[in-house]
């Protein structure tokens, strides 16, 4: 915890001051382009990955990067891709899953989980990715050896759930929002992303061909 604290004394004595326009202006309001909704797990930092500052990302995070779908039970995901979506105007949304995921590995053996019943119950939401790459290996059981294709499955899966929420909806049928799958590899860096076109997770640079062909002329 010292590095925590003495962490936040380093960024209000240098960060803060580089950047003190900046944080006066988003003292006034957020206008974020993209809603992230990634996994909880530690070691993923959006802001660290996607090179944004504050301000340019709504971000929600949780174990297995899940969005329930639509029902009229509120929830925390629900109330916050509604406030996302319809009052802050976000015109991307990115589902972002990542590469060694516990949440997906439990998806993957809920047996295992009796002794996190409400960690079992979350994973519920993955269960449709589950079952498919089951029917498309033609296994009973799944195992680690999956997890690859699972943790693709469940990027796809809560693409689809989003679709569900009315907000979404509405703006996926005008053009206003578009949706994304991502899949971030912690160990080399690297980010795939999901063309619905082909049903396939291909690189980054490949998926946004005229995004990188952008930057690549700005720098």
């Amino acid at each position: 915890m010292d590095h925590v604290i003495s962490g936040v004394a380093k960024f209000q004595k240098e960060v803060y001051p580089s950047k003190e326009t900046t944080f006066r202006k988003l003292a006034e309001g957020q206008n974020p382009e993209v809603l992230f909704i990634t996994c909880a797990d530690s070691r993923i930092d959006p802001n660290l990955v996607t090179q944004t500052d504050p301000g340019e990302l709504f971000i929600c995070r949780n174990a297995g990067n899940i969005v329930p779908p639509h029902s009229n039970q509120t929830g925390g995901m629900t109330a916050s891709i509604e406030f996302a979506v319809a009052a802050l105007g976000v015109s991307h949304i990115v589902v972002c899953g990542h590469t060694d995921c516990g949440a997906v590995k439990g998806a993957i053996n809920p047996e295992k989980l009796d002794s996190l019943p409400h960690v079992r119950e979350w994973l519920g939401h993955c269960r449709a990715a589950t079952e498919v790459v089951k029917e498309r290996c033609g296994e009973e059981q799944l195992c680690l050896d999956h997890l690859e294709a699972v943790t693709q499955e469940n990027v796809v899966l809560q693409m689809q759930h989003l679709r569900t929420h009315p907000a979404v909806a509405a703006k996926i049928a005008t053009g206003r929002v578009a949706l994304h799958g991502w899949i971030y590899n912690i160990k080399t860096g690297g980010v795939t992303c999901y063309n619905e076109e082909s049903g396939e997770f291909e690189p980054m640079d490949s998926r946004y061909e005229a995004f990188s062909h952008k930057a690549a002329v700005t720098v």
